[in-house]
């Protein structure tokens, strides 16, 4: 892979030198972080959006804005960054882990509904890879027990379901990231959107320090100088986290929000171009995308099934490399794995499938600038299957 700066040739540096020349303070169309916000409300057809300094700092506080707490259970797929489980963990509440559907790598449904109980405050369902959830089984069951569903779309900005339905539009609380290796990248930060108005200042509360003047489409708290500089003023009526992005990060994910399309279409080439070379393949097992779904591809993932043939993963991935290829990166360990949570029995729940996919997934980079460079990693590809006695597809 090339070097990474193609991926800043936008507005990027005008707006970061817009920020410098204003001194931080708001532009006539206001500030960065309300631009964003807007861009991203009228992308999602969702009326607020909140920005963030991370997407583990949205779930966190999405977490708290649905009130969960110690005593409740929250259902997370385990399959899934640590965050996933953190955000939890943070807010007193117990993570409960829900296994994979073995072709989608995604939340099992019936898994998920086998484990709602008496104590179950809300769901987190993550659209891994670039894929998509079965949005239309999950939120059936969220509806048939009232259950809020927080939309981790911090690896699928962009996608849709079957039925159209865009990632991010169809929980409570959707967040996303802008940490560097995302598709939309400022280096880290993130958003969150609500269709509710109280729910969402909640929510804007909890990542302002809890400033008593934010509102739902308001992040700005200097509103007034008088009133801010008056000693009698009282500024918090909230206990709240200070989330805030800042306007440098807001600018850079403002510039690249604006050029969405571009970097989804850019993935998609890469990801449905994998796709096409393993149609016969008997080694990879590619992360099924149903009828009629649009993914976005973080990464290109796919189960690796050469054990069963007597070929290590690991010399697949050194094969791979040594052809030219970029590292191929393994699943993270599953949430109950790690020692974070493992060591300190946080959580509750069997995931036998993810479990086995844990150890077999294979992710390939998708963040190939042109035509030239993702040519270099299907070669790679190819020729790593060649050798190991598998079919190439078209």
């Amino acid at each position: 892979m090339g070097a990474p700066a193609w991926r800043f040739k936008s507005n990027e540096l005008n707006y970061l030198h817009q920020v410098i020349e204003n001194g931080f303070r708001a532009g006539t169309d206001g500030s960065f972080n309300q631009r964003l916000e807007r861009l991203w409300s009228d992308k999602h057809d969702v009326p607020y959006a909140v920005t963030f300094n991370s997407c583990t700092s949205a779930l966190h506080s999405a977490v708290l804005a649905l009130g969960c707490g110690p005593g409740d259970e929250v259902l997370t797929p385990a399959l899934t960054p640590l965050m996933c489980g953190l955000c939890i963990h943070y807010s007193g509440a117990t993570p409960v882990y829900v296994d994979s559907d073995p072709k989608t790598f995604l939340m099992d449904p019936k898994d998920l509904e086998s484990k709602i109980t008496s104590k179950t405050k809300a769901i987190i369902i993550v659209h891994m890879y670039g894929g998509v959830c079965d949005l239309t089984s999950l939120i059936a069951i969220a509806d048939r027990h009232r259950l809020p569903i927080i939309e981790d779309c911090a690896q699928c900005v962009g996608g849709r379901d079957g039925q159209g339905r865009l990632s991010g539009t169809t929980g409570t609380i959707s967040c996303w990231s802008f940490e560097n290796s995302k598709q939309l990248t400022c280096g880290d930060g993130g958003i969150a959107t609500c269709h509710d108005e109280e729910l969402t200042t909640r929510l804007r509360k909890i990542g302002g320090l809890g400033f008593k003047n934010l509102t739902a489409s308001a992040g700005k708290v200097r509103t007034d100088r008088d009133q801010f500089q008056d000693p009698e003023w009282e500024r918090f009526d909230s206990i709240g986290y200070n989330y805030r992005l800042g306007e440098l990060a807001a600018a850079v994910a403002l510039a690249q929000a604006e050029q969405l399309e571009m970097y989804i279409g850019l993935r998609r080439a890469m990801g449905e171009a994998y796709r096409r070379v393993l149609s016969k393949s008997k080694l990879l097992r590619p992360q099924v995308q149903p009828e009629g779904f649009y993914y976005t591809y973080y990464t290109f993932s796919a189960k690796f099934c050469g054990e069963d043939q007597g070929i290590s993963w690991y010399d697949f991935r050194k094969k791979h490399m040594e052809y030219g290829g970029d590292g191929i990166f393994a699943a993270a360990k599953l949430l109950h794995q790690e020692p974070a949570l493992r060591d300190n029995k946080i959580g509750n729940g069997k995931t036998p499938v993810a479990v086995d996919l844990q150890k077999r997934l294979m992710n390939f980079t998708t963040n190939q600038a042109d035509q030239a460079e993702r040519e270099v990693q299907l070669n790679a590809l190819s020729k790593a299957l060649k050798y190991f006695g598998d079919e190439i597809g078209e």
